[in-house]
């Protein structure tokens, strides 16, 4: 084990809220080391869209910029691997790699992400972020008036198919099993025109992600060109919650307005504290915590 390296700030994980914490803390002349195993979960995704100045580049391209301008700090530095253990408190925390580096930093900030249970439909996973996607505004336009699937149930289900209706006329709800949702709502989705379809989906086929083919239990077939999904999910790291941090209802670390955890001196940004599963939204998260943390270590210090 080589010595600890000592920082102002640790962050966990470097894609979009991590980059954006780091050069909050970098232009705040903070000593900041970025952790990250270089696996962002939009990986797959061939554009990201819905993001000024860099709508339908690559999520690699904007990411690959971002990690050169905020590495110009001099005081950010980028390790890549992947954490195994965080222990200590506030003041004190200890971080460990894989590769059996240890980090000594005053503050965390955790950019872990969510790791997406996925339906286990072969096919699914390979599109995932392509054409099978969870979020119109980021994926929406690219399947303007495509023939599209939806695949959920339950009593949110209207919801999610009224809002893509704006997208799309050519819409079939996949309960892919009996509905458990009631008549009424039932009536409301035929209303605007929803085919539903209970008979669940055995497989799908695509070309390089892109769908082409839904399959169904009864032996029946549809094409399909887009099939949106918002799939369970866990925290893609259990170290949060080791070191005391709560989660919500929902399964996403609790976090204030400043990005704070319930534990003093551990932030959390993204994905894994927030629904809102856009670029811009980790992004703002990112540089929300970079601030109020160099906020509270100005407070600390004077």
């Amino acid at each position: 084990m080589q010595n600890p390296y000592k920082y102002d700030v640790a962050i966990i994980g470097g894609s979009y809220a991590g980059l954006s914490a780091a050069m909050t803390l970098g232009r705040a002349r903070r000593k900041v080391v970025i952790i990250d195993n270089g696996k962002p979960c939009n990986r797959q995704t061939p554009h990201s869209h819905n993001l000024i100045t860099h709508d339908g580049k690559t999520p690699a391209e904007i990411s690959a910029l971002a990690r050169g301008q905020v590495l110009a700090y001099p005081t950010v530095s980028l390790h890549a691997g992947i954490v195994t253990s965080a222990s200590g408190s506030d003041g004190a925390f200890m971080i460990g790699t894989g590769d059996g580096q240890e980090f000594e930093a005053k503050k965390l900030i955790f950019a872990t992400g969510i790791r997406d249970l996925l339906p286990e439909i072969p096919g699914f996973a390979e599109s995932w972020g392509i054409s099978a996607i969870h979020c119109p505004y980021c994926h929406g336009y690219e399947y303007s008036d495509a023939t599209t699937g939806v695949l959920f149930n339950g009593d949110m289900a209207f919801e999610y198919l009224r809002m893509i209706r704006n997208w799309t006329a050519d819409l079939t709800l996949y309960t892919n099993g009996p509905a458990t949702f009631d008549d009424a709502t039932r009536e409301r989705m035929r209303a605007f025109g929803a085919e539903i379809i209970e008979t669940p989906v055995t497989s799908l086929d695509h070309e390089n992600g892109y769908l082409k083919t839904l399959h169904l239990a009864d032996g029946s077939a549809r094409a399909i060109a887009a099939l949106y999904h918002r799939p369970a999910f866990v925290q893609h790291s259990l170290l949060p919650e080791a070191l005391g941090c709560a989660l919500n209802a929902q399964g996403f670390i609790q976090v204030d307005e400043a990005q704070k955890t319930t534990v003093a001196g551990i932030y959390a940004a993204g994905d894994n504290s927030g629904a809102f599963r856009g670029l811009t939204g980790a992004m703002a998260s990112g540089t929300t915590a970079g601030a109020r943390l160099n906020h509270e270590l100005i407070g600390e210090e004077y």
